[in-house]
């Protein structure tokens, strides 16, 4: 299970999806793993590619993930 999100604090939004302070989505699937990421200067344009990825399929996002990271390690000590 995948999800993806906007955020302006990315270290902030993970540590709430892994202590599960927030409710929903990721909480109710246990998502605590960060795979993949990107960094945009605009909030419109960081809006627009979220919802770009949310309308992609499973093996679409699987893709992105892979050429981003392979291992699909937890990328939480990058940030």
């Amino acid at each position: 299970m995948l999800y993806a999100g906007v955020t302006r604090e990315l270290k902030k939004r993970v540590y709430e999806h892994r202590s599960n302070v927030m409710e929903g989505f990721t909480k109710q699937y246990n998502l605590t793993k960060l795979v993949y990421y990107e960094v945009l200067d605009d909030p419109h344009a960081a809006i627009a590619r979220e919802k770009q990825i949310k309308a992609g399929t499973s093996p679409g996002k699987n893709v992105l993930v892979n050429a981003f990271n392979p291992g699909w390690t937890d990328l939480c000590q990058r940030i």
